[in-house]
């Protein structure tokens, strides 16, 4: 074991916990840990850290603090395997080797330590630090994605005005839709028209047939003025539904314009004129003393 200088114990009692107890496994020249596999040891390195910080706020000297660590080190290693009364033997054992390291105070607080730490926990200290362990360990790494950074405050919309907003958007979306299905329907009844004209005509003109008389001339145009009127009339009958549709939502679009979302902050009302004030409350007195007249 390495021993741990008065200002290597300064050191590590003045930095942060992981940062402490990172700096006291330099000093102590031992290898890096891995904290999750290697728990004994983990443990082993809380165990003298933990007495750093004992020794330290109790205000052991440095010299006595570097001194506390190789203590506690050596009665973890002795210790290992014993039952509780050996313990309890071998710690009054090196109380007494160290009387003179100590002071009798120091040494008595460091009685008082082990026995409420190390002594009281025995068992538990043996079970984890006494055996080797099958460790299984599965580790999982998982993305964290964070949220956007907000935009400032002062590039925000009251949450009422941009209700009405999307209100808007979504009457302005469903009235383009209206006009881009009534578009769609003139470009399918103009296909269809197209393909019974052409029905008709062919035919008029099958092979086998003997020209076109004056009857089956006459045949032929009523039947394509009745493809073309049938279609004109399912094209008009759709158009003025369309229309219908479109008035109501840009009649919904002009309600809500009307009505309009509520500002933010709502406008405080100003100040009262004190000589308009008291040139009402004149009036209102002089119409209340005028006689009735029936």
């Amino acid at each position: 074991m390495a021993l741990l200088t008065p200002q290597g114990a300064r050191e590590v009692f003045r930095l942060p916990k992981q940062r402490g107890r990172e700096h006291l496994r330099r000093l102590l020249r031992w290898e890096e840990l891995d904290e999750l596999g290697d728990t004994r040891r983990s443990i082993l390195l809380d165990a003298l850290y933990n007495s750093v910080l004992f020794t330290a706020s109790r205000g052991f000297p440095w010299v006595q603090v570097a001194q506390a660590v190789k203590f506690t080190e050596e009665l973890l290693a002795e210790t290992k395997g014993g039952s509780i009364t050996e313990a309890v033997t071998i710690l009054g054992n090196k109380l007494r080797d160290y009387q003179r390291q100590f002071t009798t105070r120091h040494l008595l607080a460091l009685c008082d330590y082990f026995h409420n730490t190390f002594i009281r926990h025995y068992r538990l200290y043996q079970y984890v630090l006494g055996q080797e362990r099958d460790v299984h360990l599965t580790v999982t790494r998982l993305e964290v994605r964070t949220p956007p950074q907000p935009l400032p405050l002062a590039q925000g919309t009251h949450r009422d005005t941009w209700r009405h907003e999307q209100q808007v958007a979504a009457l302005l979306t469903e009235e383009e839709q209206k006009r881009n299905e009534v578009q769609l329907l003139k470009e399918a009844l103009r296909a269809e028209e197209a393909r019974l004209l052409e029905k008709a005509f062919s035919c008029a003109g099958a092979p086998g047939a003997k020209g076109l008389g004056r009857e089956a001339l006459e045949r032929l145009v009523q039947e394509a003025i009745g493809i073309q009127i049938k279609r004109l009339g399912e094209q008009l009958q759709h158009e003025v539904q369309a229309a219908f549709d479109i008035l109501d939502l840009r009649l919904q679009r002009r309600m809500l314009s009307l009505r309009g979302p509520l500002s933010f902050p709502p406008p405080s009302p100003g100040p009262e004129d004190p000589i308009k004030t008291h040139k009402a409350q004149k009036e209102k007195k002089a119409r209340a003393k005028q006689p009735v007249t029936r």
